[in-house]
C-alpha cells in the first residue's frame, strides 16, 4: 500500500512538471506568433542571435520548423548603389516546416526572421519512388527494427546465457535511453527535411518512440519474468514512460502520443497484483486522461483524445463487470473526472476565444457512450443498484449539465437522453430488459430491469424537470444561430419527460383511467405549448416555427394524446382524439408554423390505429346491437367531419401537404363510417367475428379502392412519386380482392353464406355493388390521369360487379337468405337470367357508347355472347312451354334492336367523315 502510494506521488509530481513546461512553451509559442506576424506583414526583424527569446524556442521546438527553405538570392542590377531587401515572398511564408506538424497542423512556432530573397521562388520538386523509399519508408521500417532488435537482443543473451539477468536488462534500458537521447540530440542540433513530402518520415520522433517500446519491455521483464521489481515499482515506471512519451509528443508529434498512451493504457493489465487497488488504478488512468487531454488540447489532436477517453471507458466497464467486488465511489470518480477533463480540459477555452456557433466535438461521443453506460449500470446492476439509484441519475445529471456548459459536446446530451429513456422503459412490467453488469450479461427475464419504487418515481420528476428547463432553455439560446443543436435540445426535452411519464403511469398509476397522471399529462401540453412558443420568438426572424419549435409543439401533441388515454374510456378517447386535429388548424390562424399542419395529419394516423386496435371503439362486450345508432357512428363520423372542417382550415392559412393528407383522411374515414355501419347491422350488431366473412372482405375492398381514389386526388394537386405508384399498387390490391375473395372464396352462391334478412341492403348491396360503383367510380375518375390498362381493368371490374350483383339478386329473390348453388334452379329463375344479362349487356353497350368506353363495349358483347350461348344451349332443354318462347323472342328482339343500332352509329360516323 505504501509503494503504491509513493507511485502515485511520483506520477502526480510528473504530470505537475510537465504542465508547468506546458505553460512555458505556451508563453514562447505566443511570443513566436507575434513575431510570425510582424515578418508576414514585412517589417524588420532582428537577426536571431539578437533575440534570446528565440533561441529558447528553437531549442524546444524541431529545429527543420524554425528555419524557413532556403531560397537563392538574386543579384542588385548594375548600376545601383546598394539592393534592398524584399520582404519574403507569399509562398515561402505559408511553406510548410518539415517535422512531426502533419498538414493542417499549426507549427509550434512561426518562421525563422525574414531573410533577402528572390522575386520568384523555386517551384517545389515533386516526389517519387525514390524519395518514398530511401526517406520516408527507410526511416519507418528502421526505426522498427531497432525496436524488435533491442527485444530480440535481449531474447539472445537469455538463450545463450551471456550474461545474467540483472546486466541483460541494463543494457537493454540503456539501449532504450540512448535512443531516446539520439533523437533529442538531432532534434536540437538543428534537424531538418529539405525534401518536400516526406515530413512524416521524422527521424527523431521514430528514435524517441522506439527508445520508449524498449523501456517498456524492459521494466515489464524486470517485473513479469525476473521479478526483481515490485508490483508497485513497475506500475509507476510504465505509467512514468507512457506520461513521458505522450509529453514528449508536443516536440516529435501525435505518433508518439500515440505510442505513450497505448502503453500508458495497457501498463495496468501488465502489471498484476495480488491485492488490487482500485483507487491507485483510477487514479493512474486519471493523471493519464488529463495529460493526453492537455496534450491533445494543445496540438488539436482530436484523434489521440477519442483514443484516451476510449481506452479510460474501457477500463471502467471492465472494472465494472469483473470486479470481485463493487467500489461505487471508484466507478462515481473515474466518470467524474473523464466529464472534467472533456469540459476544462479538451473543450476548454482559450484566452479571448469565443465559443462557436455552430459545430460538433466528434471525440466527445466516446465520453458521452461510456459515462452513459455507467450510469444505466448504476440503475439497473443489483450489485450498484441495490435499494439506491441516485449516483446513476447523478451521473445523467451531469451529462446534460456537460452538454449545457460546453455545446460542442451534443454528444453527451444524446447519451443522457438515450439512458434515461432506457432506464424508464426497463421498469414497466411485466417483462424488461434486465442488465447485469456483474455477470457480464443481457437478458429478458420478466423482472424490472430497475427497482419500481417510490425513489424511482422521485428520481424521474427530477429528470423530467431537468431535461424540460435544460432542453427549452439551451433550444432558445441557440434557435437563431445553430437550427440543428436547438433541435437537439428540444427534442430530448420532450421526449425524456414523455418516456418517463409513460413508464411511471404503467409501473404506478391506474391503466383504465388515472386523474393524477392525466393531470399531469394536461400540465406537460402546457409546458411544451408554452415552450415552443417561447422559443419561435427567439428565432430569426421570429415565428418561423423551425426544428425546435417543432420538437416542442410535437411533444405537446403527444402529451394531449396521453392525457385523452389517461383520463377517458376508450369510447371518448376515439372521438376527442378525432376532435383534437382541429385545434391545430385552428392555430394556423394565428401562426405559420408548418408542424402544426403535421400535427393534425398525426392525429388522423393515431385515430387510425386507435381503430386497427379495436374496431368496435367500446369493445365488442359493450358495442349495443342498435343499427345505427350506436358506439360506431360518433367514433367513425365525429373524426370524419372533425378531419374535413380541419382539412378546410388549413385550405384557408397554411394549405399544402397537410390539407390534401386531411382531405384524404376525411373521405376514408366517410367511407368507413357508412361501411361499418352496414356490417354492424347486417350482423346483428357483431363486428369482430373470428372466421372472415364476405361482409369483412367488403369493407377491406372499399377501403383498397376509396384509398386508391384519395391517392390519385392528392397526386393531382400535389405530384409525388411516393402517390402515384401507390395509387397504381391500391388499385391492383382491390382488384385482387374482387376477384380471389368476392367471385371465387367467399361468393355466397359456393358458400351458402347468409346474405341478410333486409331486402336491399344486405351481404350482395355490401360487397358487390358498392364495389362495383366504388370501382367503376374510380375508373372514370382516373381515366385521364392514369395508365389506360389502369382504369380498362378498374372499369372491367366493375362491370362484373355489377353483373354478379343483378345476377346473385335474382337468385336471392326466388331462393332467400341462402343462395347456395346446390339448392337448384327453377324454371323462371332460368329464363330471368338470361332476359337479365341481355338488358346488362344493353346497358352496358349504351354506357360504352356514352363514354366512349371501348372496354364496356367488349364486356357487352361478351355478356350478350354467354346470354346467346344460354339461350341455345341452356333454356332450349331445360325450359317449356310460353318461358322456352319467350327466351328466344327476348334473345331475337335485342339482337336485332343491336344491329340496327350499330348500324346508325356507323352511318353517322360515315357522314361525319
Amino acid at each position: 500500500m505504501f509503494e503504491s502510494l509513493i507511485g502515485l506521488v511520483a506520477i502526480i509530481a510528473l504530470f505537475v512538471i510537465i504542465s508547468r513546461q506546458q505553460s512555458r512553451i505556451g508563453l514562447i509559442e505566443r511570443e513566436l506568433g507575434a513575431l510570425r506576424s510582424l515578418v508576414l506583414s514585412g517589417v524588420h526583424v532582428a537577426p536571431p542571435q539578437a533575440k534570446p527569446v528565440e533561441q529558447a524556442a528553437n531549442d524546444s521546438m524541431p529545429a527543420d520548423a524554425a528555419i524557413a527553405a532556403v531560397t537563392d538570392i538574386a543579384p542588385p542590377p548594375a548600376g545601383e548603389a546598394a539592393a534592398e531587401e524584399k520582404p519574403p515572398t507569399e509562398v515561402e511564408a505559408t511553406e510548410a516546416a518539415s517535422g512531426p506538424w502533419a498538414a493542417g497542423e499549426a507549427a509550434p512556432a512561426g518562421p525563422a526572421p525574414a531573410q533577402p530573397v528572390a522575386a520568384t521562388a523555386k517551384p517545389a520538386q515533386k516526389p517519387d519512388i525514390e524519395t518514398a523509399l530511401g526517406t520516408r519508408w527507410a526511416v519507418w521500417v528502421g526505426g522498427i527494427a531497432l525496436a524488435l532488435g533491442g527485444l530480440f537482443l535481449i531474447r539472445y543473451t537469455i538463450e545463450a546465457g551471456i550474461f545474467g539477468p540483472g546486466v541483460r536488462l541494463s543494457m537493454a534500458a540503456m539501449l532504450g535511453l540512448v535512443l531516446v537521447a539520439v533523437g533529442e540530440f538531432i532534434r536540437r542540433t538543428g534537424f531538418k527535411v529539405p525534401v518536400q513530402g516526406v515530413a512524416g518520415a521524422y527521424i527523431p520522433a521514430i528514435l524517441t518512440a522506439a527508445g520508449a517500446f524498449i523501456l517498456f519491455g524492459t521494466v515489464y521483464a524486470a517485473h513479469g519474468v525476473y521479478g526483481f521489481i515490485g508490483p508497485a515499482l513497475a506500475f509507476t515506471l510504465l505509467g512514468a514512460i507512457g506520461v513521458a512519451t505522450i509529453a514528449a509528443a508536443l516536440v516529435h508529434g501525435k505518433a508518439l502520443a500515440g505510442v505513450g498512451l497505448l502503453g500508458a493504457v495497457v501498463t495496468p493489465m501488465l502489471v498484476a497484483s495480488q491485492a488490487p487497488n482500485p483507487w491507485a488504478l483510477f487514479g493512474y488512468l486519471a493523471i493519464v486522461l488529463a495529460a493526453t487531454g492537455v496534450i491533445a488540447r494543445l496540438r488539436d489532436w482530436k484523434l489521440l483524445m477519442a483514443a484516451a477517453f476510449v481506452g479510460t471507458g474501457l477500463w471502467t466497464i471492465l472494472y465494472m463487470t469483473d470486479a470481485p467486488g463493487t467500489n461505487l465511489p471508484v466507478v462515481l470518480f473515474i466518470n467524474a473526472v473523464t466529464l472534467a477533463v472533456l469540459a476544462l480540459v479538451w473543450l476548454g477555452r482559450r484566452g479571448g476565444e469565443a465559443e462557436p456557433a455552430r459545430g460538433f466535438d466528434w471525440p466527445s461521443v466516446a465520453p458521452g457512450f461510456f459515462v452513459g453506460l455507467s450510469a444505466m449500470a448504476l440503475f439497473v446492476d443489483p450489485a450498484y443498484a441495490a435499494g439506491d439509484a441516485l449516483p446513476g441519475a447523478a451521473l445523467i445529471a451531469a451529462l446534460v449539465a456537460v452538454a449545457l456548459y460546453r455545446p460542442l459536446a451534443l454528444a453527451l446530451l444524446h447519451a443522457a437522453g438515450l439512458a434515461t429513456v432506457l432506464v424508464y422503459l426497463g421498469i414497466i412490467p411485466p417483462t424488461s430488459v434486465v442488465s447485469d453488469f456483474s455477470g457480464g450479461a443481457l437478458g429478458v427475464d420478466g423482472l424490472p430491469a430497475a427497482v419500481a419504487d417510490t425513489l424511482i418515481l422521485r428520481i424521474g420528476i427530477v429528470l423530467g424537470l431537468v431535461f424540460i428547463a435544460a432542453g427549452f432553455w439551451a433550444a432558445r439560446k441557440f434557435a437563431a444561430s445553430a437550427h440543428i443543436r436547438a433541435a437537439s435540445w428540444a427534442a430530448w426535452g420532450v421526449v425524456a419527460p414523455l418516456v418517463i411519464l409513460l413508464a411511471l403511469w404503467f409501473t404506478f398509476g391506474k391503466l383504465d383511467r388515472d386523474l393524477v397522471y392525466a393531470a399531469v399529462a394536461a400540465l406537460l401540453v402546457v409546458v411544451f405549448a408554452t415552450g415552443g412558443e417561447w422559443i419561435a420568438r427567439g428565432e430569426q426572424p421570429p415565428l418561423q416555427g423551425g426544428a425546435a419549435v417543432s420538437f416542442a409543439l410535437g411533444g405537446a401533441a403527444v402529451a394531449a394524446l396521453l392525457m385523452l388515454y389517461m383520463a377517458f374510456g376508450s369510447g371518448w378517447t376515439t372521438m376527442l382524439l378525432g376532435a383534437a386535429a382541429i385545434v391545430p388548424a385552428l392555430a394556423t390562424r394565428w401562426r405559420a408554423y408548418p408542424v402544426l399542419g403535421w400535427i393534425s395529419v398525426a392525429a388522423v394516423i393515431a385515430v387510425l390505429g386507435r381503430i386497427a386496435f379495436d374496431p368496435t371503439i367500446v369493445g365488442a362486450e359493450f358495442l349495443s346491437r342498435t343499427p345505427v345508432f350506436n358506439w360506431l357512428l360518433p367514433g367513425y363520423g365525429v373524426p370524419a367531419l372533425a378531419f374535413g372542417f380541419a382539412a378546410w382550415q388549413l385550405a384557408r392559412t397554411t394549405n399544402g401537404r397537410p390539407r390534401l393528407a386531411m382531405e384524404a383522411g376525411a373521405a376514408l374515414f366517410a367511407v368507413l363510417t357508412v361501411a361499418i355501419l352496414v356490417r354492424h347491422a347486417m350482423h346483428g350488431g357483431v363486428i369482430d367475428m373470428g372466421a372472415a366473412t364476405l361482409a369483412e372482405q367488403a369493407i377491406y375492398t372499399l377501403i383498397a379502392i376509396g384509398a386508391g381514389a384519395i391517392l390519385v386526388a392528392v397526386d393531382m394537386r400535389s405530384p409525388s412519386f411516393v402517390l402515384r405508384y401507390g395509387s397504381l399498387a391500391a388499385g391492383v390490391v382491390s382488384v385482387a380482392f374482387i376477384v380471389i375473395q368476392h367471385f371465387v372464396a367467399l361468393n355466397p352462391l359456393f358458400t351458402d353464406e347468409s346474405t341478410g334478412r333486409i331486402p336491399v341492403f344486405n351481404l350482395l348491396f355490401l360487397a358487390y355493388l358498392w364495389p362495383a360503383l366504388a370501382a367503376g367510380g374510380l375508373a372514370l375518375y382516373a381515366r385521364d390521369k392514369r395508365p389506360k390498362w389502369y382504369a380498362a381493368m378498374l372499369a372491367l371490374v366493375a362491370a362484373l360487379l355489377a353483373f354478379v350483383y343483378a345476377t346473385l339478386s335474382v337468385r336471392r329473390l326466388f331462393k332467400g337468405e341462402f343462395i347456395g348453388l346446390w339448392s337448384g334452379l327453377g324454371q323462371l329463375e332460368t329464363y330471368t337470367y338470361s332476359a337479365l344479362w341481355l338488358i346488362i349487356g344493353v346497358a352496358l353497350l349504351t354506357a360504352g357508347v356514352w363514354l366512349k368506353s371501348q372496354v364496356l363495349r367488349v364486356a357487352s358483347a361478351a355478356l350478350i355472347s354467354v346470354a346467346v350461348l344460354k339461350v341455345f344451349l341452356f333454356d332450349m332443354s331445360e325450359l317449356e312451354g310460353v318461358l322456352r318462347a319467350l327466351s328466344f323472342i327476348g334473345l331475337g328482339a335485342v339482337l336485332i334492336g343491336i344491329g340496327l343500332f350499330y348500324q346508325r352509329l356507323l352511318t353517322r360516323a360515315a357522314r361525319g367523315t
